[in-house]
């Protein structure tokens, strides 16, 4: 069931229902991705500051607090990635815990595949799955390359 809404303009946009992806389908580069995951494990990591304090409050008008960041493997019946949950995210991805990614995308990181959500996209705690996580299927660990093509 889709329900409308109406923008600025008076125009009338048809909200459409989000399509579930699930982990083995992702692909590198990707965006918009909805999927719904539970929390295999969570690992804070450590952010230095780049900077001095004095600099970065003096470019700044309000001060700001260190980024938090936690490591998070996520996954469903057909395998694993790994997500990088930032600042409040981190409070909500505790292992055992089943979450809705909505607007995720896909960042490289060393090669290796990560599954993100910013300022765009929504970490939703829904009730618990009844999938079991296959964790020998970890997208994460598969190593890609970037080619150039000449045409």
């Amino acid at each position: 069931m889709a329900t409308t809404t109406s923008n600025a303009t008076g125009t009338v946009t048809e909200k459409r229902k989000p399509v579930f992806k699930k982990v083995d389908s992702l692909k590198p580069g990707t965006t918009g991705h909805t999927l719904t995951v539970k929390v295999v494990s969570s690992k804070t990591v450590k952010v230095g500051n780049k900077g001095t304090a004095r600099s970065s409050a003096m470019l700044m008008a309000r001060p700001t607090q260190p980024t938090r960041i936690a490591e998070c493997l996520v996954g469903d019946e057909t395998g694993t990635i790994l997500f990088t949950a930032r600042n409040e995210q981190v409070d909500i991805m505790t292992p055992g815990t089943t979450v809705i990614l909505r607007n995720a995308k896909i960042d490289m990181f060393k090669g290796t595949m990560r599954l993100a959500v910013d300022k765009w996209g929504r970490v939703e705690v829904t009730e618990p799955a009844d999938f079991e996580v296959k964790e020998d299927n970890n997208l994460s660990l598969v190593e890609y390359e970037l080619v150039n093509v000449d045409n």
